[in-house]
């Protein structure tokens, strides 16, 4: 299965979600290889931490930029899972990837520029669908406010009821200094000790794979 995250606005997550959809599947030994198709190599700094650290399950790591689709398909035939981390913009590899795509992730934050982007985003994956008319788009709010009293994201919920290609999912993953945390150690939250940040991710998992 090839799940392709990206957006088209950077700062809302995007790398974050990859490595820890990687590090919850390697956990359960899944066979996962993580596609760093962001020139910001975030992603690919994550498994060169994580390489170091003995007793993790391993999360294969490639580079690929520009076109992606027929490096995507290929490790599809060798990996059980590809996870690929697209650049925060409108590129190649974003277009591309979702050509190959099973499962295209879209992180957004309940932020109007965030929101600002869905309208050329869902163009784009109408676009995509007539090449790819597999392909299953989901939308997840991230780096929301951990106070329920601030209600960014029921606002960006009724927000995204006007982009019907795009199928928003339960789980909203919270801006919490956990995923900072892990991500520095090459980890994912699912191998520290945080539940809600572990709940977070689990139940994103059993949304979109059925985990």
């Amino acid at each position: 299965m090839i799940i392709l995250i990206g957006s088209q606005k950077g700062g809302c997550g995007k790398s974050t979600v990859a490595v820890n959809i990687c590090a919850a599947l390697a956990k359960t030994g899944r066979d996962v290889v993580l596609v760093d198709a962001d020139r910001q190599c975030t992603s690919t700094n994550w498994t060169m931490d994580r390489a170091v650290k003995p007793n993790l399950n391993t999360v294969h790591s490639v580079q690929k930029y520009e076109n992606i689709r027929e490096t995507l398909l290929d490790l599809s035939q060798r990996y059980e899972f590809v996870i690929v981390d697209a650049a925060g913009r409108d590129s190649r590899e974003l277009r591309t990837g979702m050509i190959a795509a099973d499962i295209l992730l879209v992180p957004f934050r309940p932020s109007q520029p965030d929101l600002d982007t869905l309208q050329n985003l869902q163009q784009i994956i109408i676009q995509a669908k007539d090449l790819n008319p597999k392909l299953i788009v989901y939308g997840v709010l991230t780096m929301a406010p951990t106070n329920p009293s601030i209600h960014e994201s029921d606002e960006a919920r009724d927000y995204l009821l006007d982009y019907p290609e795009i199928m928003l999912l339960k789980t909203t993953i919270r801006d919490r200094k956990i995923y900072r945390d892990a991500m520095s150690e090459g980890l994912g939250v699912v191998e520290m000790d945080n539940k809600k940040a572990t709940d977070e991710i689990t139940s994103l998992m059993q949304e979109i794979i059925s985990w």
